[in-house]
C-alpha cells in the first residue's frame, strides 16, 4: 500500500455503508446481532454524526464512524468505531481517520469528540495520547458485557475514555511535530507485551485477566484523586506504560 494512493471522504450512499458494516464485522469479527447496524449509520450520516470511508480505488479499506453527544451543556462527537483492513495497518491510515474527524468536527463547530479504548491494547493506548494528544480521567467497567470478538479474548470489555480536546494547545502542539508538554509523573500504570500473546489463547487468557484485575482499581483510585492519564511510554520490548499527572494544568485543554 501506498499512502497517498488511499483517499479519505464522507460515506454518504448505501452501498458504501453496506461496505463499513462488512469491514466491521471483518476487523473485530462479531457475530452479527452485535454489528452496529447499517440503519444506525445511514441515521448517523443525517442527524450530525460522520461516517468517513477510507478507500483505495473503489474499495474501503477503513472507516470512521461518530455520533453527536451532549452532556454538562456541551454538544460533542463520540468517536464509536474506527476500522483498519488488517493488511493496510502500521501506515499511519487510523491517524489520517482520525484527523479527518478532527478537520470536519472543528468546521461544524465541536471542540471535543471523545471514544473508548481497551487500556490492554498498547499501540491504541499510545495513538491516541502521544500521537493524537488525547487525555483520558474516566473508567468504564465491561462497558458491552462479554462479547463475540475474538480481539477481547472473552474478557470484560473495561474502557478508558478518550477526551480529545480539538482546539487545546496540547492536541496542536502535538499535530505540529511538537512534543506532549511536560507534567509530573505521579503515577505509572503497565501493560506487559505479552498480553495480546495471553488474551489470544484459553490456556493463558488469565494472566491477561489478571493485568485487568491490577489495573483496574489503580486507574479508579487516580482518577477519583484527580489524576489523569497525559502520557504513554513503550520500551524496546513493546511493553507499555501509561503515565498520569494531574489533569487541571492549564495546557490539558
Amino acid at each position: 500500500m501506498k499512502p497517498d494512493s488511499i483517499v479519505l471522504r464522507k460515506c454518504h450512499e448505501l452501498a458504501e455503508m453496506r461496505a463499513c458494516v462488512a469491514l466491521q464485522k471483518e476487523v473485530w469479527g462479531f457475530v452479527d446481532i452485535e454489528l452496529v447496524p447499517l440503519r444506525l449509520f445511514v441515521v448517523a450520516e443525517r442527524v450530525g454524526g460522520q461516517v468517513m470511508g477510507a478507500f483505495e480505488g473503489s474499495e474501503l479499506v477503513g472507516f470512521a464512524f461518530a455520533i453527536p453527544g451532549f452532556r454538562a451543556g456541551h454538544s460533542y462527537l463520540y468517536s464509536h468505531m474506527l476500522a483498519v483492513r488488517q493488511d493496510h495497518r502500521n501506515a499511519g491510515l487510523g491517524r489520517r481517520l482520525k484527523l479527518f474527524q478532527r478537520e470536519d468536527a472543528l468546521a461544524r463547530g465541536f471542540e471535543l469528540m471523545e471514544w473508548t479504548f481497551d487500556p490492554l491494547e498498547i499501540k491504541n493506548a499510545y495513538l491516541n495520547i502521544e500521537r493524537l494528544g488525547a487525555i483520558a480521567r474516566r473508567y468504564n467497567i465491561n462497558q458491552y458485557g462479554i462479547t463475540s470478538s475474538p480481539l477481547q479474548g472473552g474478557l470484560p470489555t473495561d474502557r478508558l475514555v478518550a477526551e480529545w480536546w480539538l482546539k487545546s494547545k496540547r492536541v496542536e502542539n502535538l499535530l505540529r511535530g511538537q512534543s506532549n508538554p511536560a507534567f509530573k509523573t505521579l503515577q505509572t500504570i503497565s501493560v506487559p507485551a505479552q498480553v495480546y500473546e495471553w488474551k489470544a489463547s484459553q490456556a493463558t487468557r488469565v494472566r491477561a485477566q489478571e493485568v485487568q484485575d491490577r489495573n483496574r482499581p489503580a486507574f479508579q483510585k487516580a482518577f477519583a484523586e484527580g489524576l489523569a492519564v497525559l502520557g504513554y511510554e513503550r520500551d524496546r520490548a513493546g511493553n507499555g506504560a501509561f503515565l498520569l499527572g494531574r489533569w487541571d494544568e492549564p495546557w490539558a485543554y
